[in-house]
């Protein structure tokens, strides 16, 4: 297993995160079990976030930081070396393989609980990130007062290093090159499954996978904001909606395309395709350094807003179809439900703040962090609460790409993958 970063950049993030810790503290990062799927059969694994944040170990372990007389130590519990179990499983690291990880020390995990309760004599803070692992949760019950470390590591993860950058990029490259070839492969009658086998095989080739399940919705499944059965067929004359991105050693792209199947916009599907397309233009702009996090998502809402007024879908005043100005509340969020973007990294909806939902506003814009700028319209045939203009109905356009945020302004990492009308209308069906 080779680390993707230098060991000194692990110790820095390490150094980074104790500095911000009380001393005389007990610290738990577990990895995340493995989880069953049905019998004897067990999802693929994949290691947690904070885990390869911290020191880049993908297998089961437990990464444990403790304080004792003001100095720091480190210590990567793993599973030993096992031949019974290494003849099936494949071979594993062991605390002896471990030692070049950015740690102290190494130990098996077969003397974590008594270590750990060793810890506890010897110090008086604890923090964990629980929920993770079911080992750690038990050991850690009768523990009356648990520090979270996420409120520190959280924001650290906001701004990305210049070698995790170059991860992203590679991330983006890839996912731009897999929705071309899946674009370029499309042809009407094509069933939803096809595209995305198009899609995600086209990461496997690439020596990556998907960092999320890909939605492929035709036709009106594109409506579903994060429709995920990919078992229909998509008819000619359908739009169809691909929201698919991969991960390069744990961070993610995550990238939107929304095109005809048949390789022509009809004058309505254009007529919304051109207008989400024009948001998205106008919060990606927005995405300045020292911007609050709420202008990108100001600028894509106006726009549709505006938009939505001129093709007749909405009657009212640009206030009224806007509202609240902290809110975004009003008529436009009928046809526009979601968020105009997230952060992005070693987690596909990443950590950092500025989700829709959140309790805090979102956080200034620096140069360093990665999102994504992703507004859409939706006119579901099948709502019922909401009168759907017929010109419109079954149509669902997304568009998304991954910003990242520089002194200079914005740069999108996803350039290379095509969205204007007239590039992907040359696209469609042309390497089928």
């Amino acid at each position: 297993m080779k680390l993707p970063f230098e060991n000194s950049e692990y110790l820095e993030r390490q150094a980074r995160l104790f500095s911000e810790m009380p001393e005389n503290t007990t610290l738990i990062i577990p990895t995340n079990d493995k989880k069953i799927r049905s019998n004897d059969v067990v999802y693929p694994f994949r290691p947690n976030s904070y885990m390869l944040y911290m020191c880049g170990w993908k297998e089961e372990g437990v990464f444990v930081a403790s304080n004792v007389d003001g100095e720091w130590g480190t210590t990567l519990f793993v599973n030993p070396r096992d031949t019974e179990t290494e003849i099936w499983e494949g071979i594993r690291i062991g605390p002896e393989g471990a030692v070049n990880w950015p740690v102290t020390d190494t130990d098996s995990l077969e003397n974590f609980e008594s270590k750990i309760r060793d810890l506890f004599g010897r110090t008086q803070k604890v923090f964990c990130i629980g929920g993770v692992s079911q080992r750690v949760d038990e050991l850690l019950a009768g523990v009356a007062e648990i520090g979270d470390p996420r409120i520190i590591l959280d924001r650290m993860r906001r701004i990305k290093s210049k070698r995790e950058i170059e991860h992203m990029r590679e991330a983006a490259r890839i996912g731009s090159e897999a929705h071309i070839h899946a674009i370029m492969t499309t042809l009407p009658g094509f069933g939803e499954w096809e595209i995305q086998s198009a899609v995600e095989g086209y990461f496997m080739k690439s020596n990556s996978n998907w960092s999320f399940p890909s939605i492929v919705g035709g036709g009106d499944n594109g409506t579903v904001l994060h429709y995920n059965l990919n078992e229909c067929i998509v008819n000619d004359g359908d739009l169809v909606l691909v929201d698919a991105g991969c991960e390069v050693h744990g961070y993610a792209s995550d990238i939107t395309r929304t095109w005809p199947v048949n390789g022509k916009f009809s004058d309505s599907q254009r007529e919304i395709y051109e207008l989400v397309l024009k948001a998205e233009i106008a919060g990606i702009e927005a995405c300045q350094p020292g911007a609050p996090w709420v202008n990108f998502h100001r600028a894509a809402s106006k726009v549709i807003a505006e938009g939505l007024i001129d093709l007749n879908v909405l009657n009212c005043s640009l206030d009224d179809a806007l509202g609240h100005p902290d809110e975004f509340d009003g008529q436009f969020r009928n046809f526009f439900m979601h968020g105009s973007g997230h952060f992005l990294g070693l987690d596909v909806h990443d950590v950092g703040g500025g989700r829709k939902g959140d309790k805090e506003p979102g956080p200034l814009l620096e140069a360093g962090m990665v999102l994504t700028v992703e507004p859409g319209l939706y006119f579901a045939k099948w709502r019922t609460d909401i009168e759907i203009p017929p010109r419109y109905e079954g149509i669902g356009v997304r568009i998304e790409d991954d910003v990242l945020i520089t002194d200079d302004g914005p740069e999108v990492l996803t350039a290379g993958c095509p969205k204007t009308v007239d590039e992907i209308e040359r696209l469609v069906g042309t390497g089928a």
